[in-house]
């Protein structure tokens, strides 16, 4: 008898991941919604993960294991997307565990809202106590957003969805993963956006999103800062200002100045630059002049960019935009 097709393929890509993989296996059994199949992408490990999944696979026919030499994580996700059969992809991540309504209320949250290619979560960050002030900001500003509308608003300060915590249709699954020395979920919710897929979010914490010091994140150099601006700048220059080579650039602290050299890489260079700091007020930064906000008003007609780090000081930025007339994503971008 043939198996029923699973409404959600669940892709989790594994390597040496055997202190953390069966507490993950087990968030999943425990789903609420029991249509899904698992796919563990065995990525050339070389503990006990292998066995841990076949173990698994022996004991659920909805486990299946798929061995691969290693190949690196953009690989095995793209090796697994081939082995899923489900209408839905989630993404899962081997040491992360699954609230136990997780895969019930995305799938939900898509079948009412046609419109969307994917469905993000919530998260909750642990262990707490290893958690860096940067990374609890992080969490606060990704619960924060909870509509398809902020996800695109926000694509480019950061990353506006926990990529664990991902669920897809086959259209937005099907653009696949590429490796451009960048982060590889953040190039995939970047390239979906820029083709006018849209991504919500269940306003719930269904993903409990593991930070530790093994995390690819904190030792893969494709997730270093320098290379989350690049990622930035690639589909700044592709997108927002693909029409023309000069912008406006408001902010020139730590990230503008990064962003200012990933685009200038790339041919993107600012006529003026927008601040408020007064040492820098009425000189020039690369040729450009330098202007307070109000400045903004004679420069209707040029993209600007919004690059502020904190979330407080860019809500001010819109604010004082919004006031002068300008609309976000059609005269300005915010970026961090």
């Amino acid at each position: 008898m043939t198996p029923p097709r699973p409404r959600v393929s669940i892709l989790l890509p594994a390597r040496n991941a055997a202190a953390t993989i069966p507490d993950c296996l087990a968030s999943i059994r425990r789903q609420t919604e029991p249509r899904w199949e698992c796919i563990i992408v065995d990525d050339g490990s070389t503990d006990g993960t292998r066995d841990i999944a076949a173990r698994a696979a022996e004991d659920d026919g909805r486990f299946r294991v798929v061995s691969i030499a290693h190949a690196g994580l953009v690989s095995a996700l793209n090796e697994g997307l081939r082995h899923c059969h489900g209408d839905l992809v989630a993404r899962m991540d081997a040491d992360d565990l699954m609230h136990r309504h997780r895969l019930e209320a995305q799938a939900a949250c898509l079948d009412r809202n046609r419109d969307l290619a994917a469905v993000g979560c919530h998260v909750r960050m642990f262990p707490r106590a290893a958690l860096s002030p940067r990374m609890r900001e992080y969490e606060a500003w990704l619960n924060s957003l909870g509509s398809a509308d902020e996800v695109a608003r926000d694509a480019l300060v950061e990353c506006p969805v926990a990529h664990p915590s991902l669920m897809m249709r086959r259209s937005m699954a099907g653009l696949g993963y590429v490796d451009r020395g960048w982060p590889e979920d953040y190039d995939l919710v970047l390239r979906a956006l820029g083709r006018g897929l849209r991504i919500g979010l269940v306003p719930r914490r269904l993903l409990a999103w593991r930070r530790s010091r093994r995390s690819l994140s904190r030792l893969d150099p494709r997730y270093a800062r320098m290379q989350f601006t690049r990622c930035k700048a690639h589909f700044l220059a592709g997108g927002f200002l693909a029409a023309r080579s000069d912008y406006v650039l408001w902010g020139f602290g730590e990230t503008g100045k990064a962003l200012h050299k990933a685009l200038a890489a790339l041919g993107k260079h600012p006529s003026h630059i927008v601040e408020v700091h007064p040492r820098r007020l009425g000189r020039r930064i690369h040729g450009a002049p330098v202007l307070p906000p109000e400045g903004m008003a004679g420069l209707r007609g040029r993209p600007a960019v919004v690059s502020v780090a904190r979330e407080g000081p860019r809500s001010e930025c819109r604010g004082m935009l919004a006031g002068m007339g300008f609309t976000e994503g059609l005269d300005y971008v915010c970026t961090a």
